[in-house]
């Protein structure tokens, strides 16, 4: 089991190579790809103690950015990569992904029910403490099922293969592969304009949700190209974060306010009146940054077609 190796150096066991993998403007979009990869498995690796140990929320959110750009990277460029590995790949970090996830969106939920609830006088304080006992249990049993999932041979096994594919053979080309990266970023900036396009007046908040996604498959696809385009790529990647940033933010609220309700509901008869008044107090907390979101996304968006049409 990967426990005999936890205190050691990963990035040996996995055999990356020495020295970080770059790829230059016109190098081949598989090398563009290996780069990329080199990057965010190091990443990847250098926040795996960190991870584990749970003291800091950020090294799982950064853990959990890297497997992300990692399978974004190998989504965009699927029609340049070999599918017999890349795939697999694809697929096996989205199962570690899954893992991840629910302990990132507890800490991000307790943080922000613990935030909006530090203002409230003592008794209000409390009652929000009890509100939120719940999610506390729950994150406790998915640290539980994420270190399961990092002590497993299954996530050694992915490392490697991502090693594997970052020591391959260089692509041979001698063509300027800066057209194909640019259709690319702009066939992922294409499906988001066409959602755009397709919103009603009023979106849903699953609508928005969906944008976010797609937004950051534009920004991940842009740093995948960010070599070939340089100053116009890192305008492009900073206003797809902070359209991501905005409708992420919306999402968070989205989340909030509907786990909230669950908490409550969860009481039963057995709510109190202060539990109640708290949890109301919360969503309307919650409900007031939703608003604040929407006001905001229709700005990012035009910056962020803006920065698109300089690719």
């Amino acid at each position: 089991m990967a426990s005999s190796w936890q205190h050691r150096d990963l990035a040996a066991v996995v055999e990356l190579p020495a020295e970080p993998v770059a790829a230059g403007p016109r190098a081949a979009i598989p090398e563009h790809v290996r780069a990329g990869l080199d990057t965010r498995l190091r990443a990847l690796i250098a926040r795996d103690p960190g991870t584990r140990l749970g003291t800091d929320p950020e090294e799982l959110h950064q853990m959990r950015v890297s497997v992300r750009r990692m399978r974004a990277m190998l989504r965009a460029a699927r029609p340049f990569l070999d599918e017999s590995w890349a795939e697999p790949l694809r697929a096996e970090l989205g199962w570690l992904g899954r893992s991840l996830g629910p302990v990132r969106d507890l800490d991000v939920l307790l943080d922000r029910l613990r935030q909006e609830s530090a203002d409230l006088p003592a008794g209000e304080r409390a009652a929000a403490a009890r509100l939120i006992s719940g999610l506390e249990a729950e994150h406790g049993t998915a640290r539980v099922e994420l270190l399961a999932a990092l002590d497993s041979d299954r996530y050694l096994d992915l490392l490697r293969a991502l090693a594997a594919a970052i020591r391959s053979s260089p692509e041979e080309s001698d063509a300027d592969s800066s057209r194909e990266l640019r259709g690319l970023v702009l066939g992922e900036f294409g499906k988001l304009r066409k959602a755009v396009a397709r919103l009603p007046e009023h979106p849903a908040d699953d609508d928005l949700h969906a944008l976010r996604i797609l937004g950051k498959r534009v920004r991940y696809t842009s740093e995948l190209a960010q070599p070939a385009f340089g100053r116009s790529a890192q305008q492009l990647i900073r206003a797809a974060r902070q359209f991501q940033d905005v409708l992420g933010e919306h999402q968070d609220a989205c989340v909030a306010e509907e786990r909230v309700r669950d908490l409550l509901h969860g009481f039963g008869d057995e709510a109190d009146a202060a539990v109640s008044f708290v949890a109301g107090r919360l969503v309307e907390r919650e409900q007031a940054r939703k608003a604040e979101r929407r006001a905001q996304w229709h700005p990012a968006w035009e910056a962020l077609s803006a920065a698109a049409a300089e690719i």
